[in-house]
Parts: structure tokens; C-alpha cells; sequence
């Protein structure tokens, strides 16, 4: 049965703004996990928070892209009453946890929860307050306007802190451009980064809409799961030492380094891909965000020559490939920010600083986006019929020997075994109430 292509109208004054709208570049986020000790402190938490987050039909207002969201897990729901009747009809990823999960996300070994910073993965996390802004001191002026939210509420404890910034370089800590791809959801207003890739259906990320099957999935009662969405929120430590001695060490010379760093990646540290740039870097096309995504693969690339199958980009986002599956039915919104100061950009040892990436990937399909990306994309070889060549993905895989190959002719090229240089350091599942859905919060009796 054909699915109705019918454009959604969404309720945007109903959506959570930072569920839609990308992360500003440069940028400064903090991520703050509260525990709730007294049911009508919660309560109170969630109608307050409900006249400070943003929606998305809001317009960019005196603090220029910024924005607070509040997420709730489902021990947080459970806190503030929510019956287990209504639990019941959640995702049932989102009612196990991200903790629960570990096995089947490759959260293995020494990225095990039993290795999380506390109190990740654990029932007190109850709610995340996350603030994004163009820079610090507008994200201090959200964090001020949001924090009589929860300021003076006993019975509602901050319990975590994370602070992220925008390196000066304005990459991640392994040095290349992040924040490069966003898609198009329908109904939404804001332009998706890729011009070749159609709008997907406003259901895969919001919930009370039609995806990409028809589908509808809503949680009840519908007042509570209309126009919300799940996030997967993910702490990586980033191990930029061994990524660079490995590049030095596998490369033959400095401009074979930033060739394996490419095709390693899928593109070039500026941001540019193999794809539109295979045979040297383009600091411009890097920087042009109307075309440094704008491309695909099937049609001059089905093979890897230019950018490899197993590459992180390509596993993470196979765009228009075969081997993959129906792409469209597992695709994310994705932000990441990074936390802890640069390596200095010679060094080859540890310096023993905690550095990385805190990610958020939305969808409304916590399943078949998030988890099947992690477990099936970039843990796994299946998709990409590769054997232990592309066992993995090679930036963020676990677990570590897997191998990777570089296509080329007239003989592949074959990389030394990549070691782990992505450890998680924890992680939850949450529920992005609708404004509508943080009022009745706030109004339970029972």
C-alpha cells in the first residue's frame, strides 16, 4: 500500500524547538540531569519548565539560536505519576533503558555501564534540561531564564552536569567539521542539508504522525505522547592520542595521513567528502554548508572506490545505497557537542584529560533509528557484505580489532587493526514531552 505523500501540517507551537532545529555553529550547551524526590516538586518542575522551552513556531528571539528542552526518562515518569498503564505504550527500548541495552549497542568491556559515570544508566536520572546557544554568554542568559525552573524546589535535585563548547577550530576533537548533516522532516520549515534527499515523513520524528510506513505511533494518553519525540542521549570519550598514532602509524608520509584520515571518515577533516572532493582536500566546499552534503553514492561510487563502504559517514547515513536497506526508515537527527579542552595538535600521548562528544539522536522510532543504526550500521558487517574488512565502523565501532580495507585498483588496500578509540561513558533513553504534554505534567493528581 502506497504511502500518502500528503506534506504534514504540523502543530509547531506544540513541539519542543529543539527537537526540529539544528545546532547553531560555533556554539556552547550544558546538559543537566535532575532527580526527583518529591512528586509535586516534579510537577511543579515540569509546569515551570513548560513557560521557558521554546517551541518550534517560535521565532529566533532576543538570544539569536537558542533554546532549551526538557527530556524525561521513564523513571522520571514514573516519579511524577504517570500510570504504568500509559508506561505501557512507550517504546519499549525507552522503558528498559539505555543501560539495559548495552549489549545489543555494543556498550561492551570497558564501555560497559558498569564503567559509566555515575549517575548515568541508573534510576536517578529522572530529567535532562538542555540548553544550547551561538556562544557562552547566551547560553548563560537561557540557563538564567530556565533556572527558576527548578531553582528553590527541594524536592527536585541536580544531580549531573555537562558543559559543552565549540572548539576554536570548530571541529571535534579528532579534528574534522561536525555538525554537517541535518535531514528535512516535513511540515518543519527548515531545509534539510542534503538538496537530493526528499523531506521525511514528519512521523519519523514526531510522535502522532504518519512516517515513512503509514505508521502512527502515539503514546497514551494522547494529550501526554502527541507531538513528542524519544532522544538518545550518548557521552563519548574520545581517545584523540591512539587515533593519531594510528593514522601516523599506518600512513606512509603527512599527506597519506590526511588521505587515511579521509577515507577513514568519509571525508576530509575540513568537511569536504571524498564524494564531491576524492583526490584532495577543499577547505571552501568544507565550509559551504549548500553544498558539502549534497551528494550520493549509488549511482558514480556503488563501490567504494572514492568513499569506502565501512567509512564512518557511510555506515552512519548510507543515503541512497542497496546494501543497506530502506535508508529512510532509520534516519536520525543527530547533534553533537563536544566537552573537555583539545589535545594539543602534536601530541601523540595521553594527557589524561576526559574529552569527547555528547550526543543527542532524535527520532520517533528508538528501534529501528537509533538502535538498529548502532547495532546494525556501525557494530556490524552484514549490511556492507565485507566479512571482518569493515567489521565495524572504524571512528566509533567496538569492539576493537576489527580490520578495514581501502578499495582501490589494482590492489585494496588494507589497513592495520583499528584499536577503540571511542569509549562510551553513558547514556539514556528520553521521552521530549510536547508543550501541551509538560502542562498536564504539571497538572497530574493522582
Amino acid at each position: 500500500m502506497p504511502v500518502n505523500r500528503t506534506p504534514a501540517t504540523l502543530e509547531l507551537d506544540d513541539i519542543q524547538r529543539g527537537v526540529l532545529s539544528p545546532r547553531p555553529t560555533p556554539y556552547a550547551a550544558v546538559y543537566l540531569a535532575f532527580r526527583i524526590d518529591d512528586r509535586a516538586h516534579g510537577r511543579e518542575l515540569m509546569r515551570r519548565v513548560s513557560t521557558v522551552v521554546p517551541s518550534a513556531a517560535d521565532s529566533a528571539g532576543p538570544l539569536g539560536e537558542t533554546w532549551v528542552s526538557v527530556a524525561v526518562t521513564c523513571h522520571g515518569l514514573a516519579a511524577l505519576g504517570v500510570p504504568r498503564s500509559s508506561l505501557a505504550t512507550f517504546a519499549w527500548e525507552f522503558r528498559q533503558g539505555m543501560a539495559a541495552r548495552a549489549k545489543a549497542l555494543g556498550d561492551t568491556g570497558t564501555s560497559g555501564p558498569e564503567h559509566w559515570e555515575a549517575p548515568l544508566g541508573t534510576p536517578e536520572v529522572h530529567v535532562v534540561l538542555t540548553a544550547v546557544a551561538p556562544d557562552v554568554s547566551r547560553l548563560q542568559a537561557a540557563v538564567d531564564r530556565a533556572r527558576p525552573a527548578y531553582d528553590r524546589l527541594t524536592g527536585v535535585t541536580a544531580i549531573w552536569r555537562q558543559d559543552c563548547y565549540a572548539l576554536p577550530s570548530e571541529t571535534e576533537h579528532f579534528g574534522y567539521r561536525d555538525g554537517v548533516s541535518h535531514p528535512a522532516v516535513e511540515g518543519s520549515g527548515i531545509a534539510g542539508s542534503n538538496r537530493l534527499e526528499a523531506p521525511l515523513k514528519a512521523g519519523e520524528f514526531i510522535l502522532g504522525q504518519p512516517d515513512e510506513l503509514g505508521g502512527i505511533h502515539l503514546p497514551q494518553p494522547e494529550v501526554l505522547g502527541r507531538n513528542g519525540s524519544y532522544v538518545a542521549f550518548r557521552k563519548l570519550h574520545q581517545d584523540v592520542a591512539a587515533y593519531r598514532r594510528y593514522l601516523r602509524r599506518a600512513a606512509t608520509d603527512p599527506e597519506d595521513e590526511e588521505l587515511l584520515a579521509a577515507k577513514i571518515m568519509g571525508r576530509w577533516r575540513s568537511g569536504a567528502p571524498l564524494a564531491l572532493s576524492p583526490q584532495r582536500d577543499d577547505p571552501a566546499l568544507g565550509a559551504d554548508p549548500d553544498r558539502r552534503n549534497t551528494f550520493l553514492y549509488a549511482r558514480h561510487d556503488a563501490a567504494g572506490f572514492t568513499t569506502p563502504g565501512g567509512c564512518h559517514i557511510r555506515r552512519a547515513n548510507p543515503r541512497d545505497a542497496s546494501v543497506a536497506g530502506e535508508v529512510r526508515l532509520h534516519r536520525m537527527i543527530r547533534r553533537g557537542t563536544a566537552y573537555g579542552p583539545p589535545l594539543p595538535g602534536d601530541a601523540l600521548a595521553d594527557d589524561g584529560v576526559d574529552r569527547g562528544l555528547m550526543f543527542a539522536f532524535i527520532g520517533a522510532h528508538l528501534g529501528r533509528q537509533f538502535e538498529f543504526v548502532q547495532s546494525q550500521w556501525m557494530n556490524d558487517s552484514v549490511f556492507f557484505g565485507a566479512g571482518d574488512t569493515h567489521a565495524r565502523d572504524p571512528v566509533a565501532g567496538s569492539p576493537e580489532g576489527g580490520g578495514f580495507v581501502i578499495p582501490r585498483r589494482p590492489v585494496r588496500r588494507r589497513l592495520p587493526p583499528l584499536p577503540r578509540f571511542v569509549l562510551t561513558r553513558g547514556g539514556e533513553y528520553c521521552f521530549l514531552p510536547g508543550l501541551r504534554a509538560l502542562r498536564w505534567l504539571g497538572g497530574l493528581r493522582h
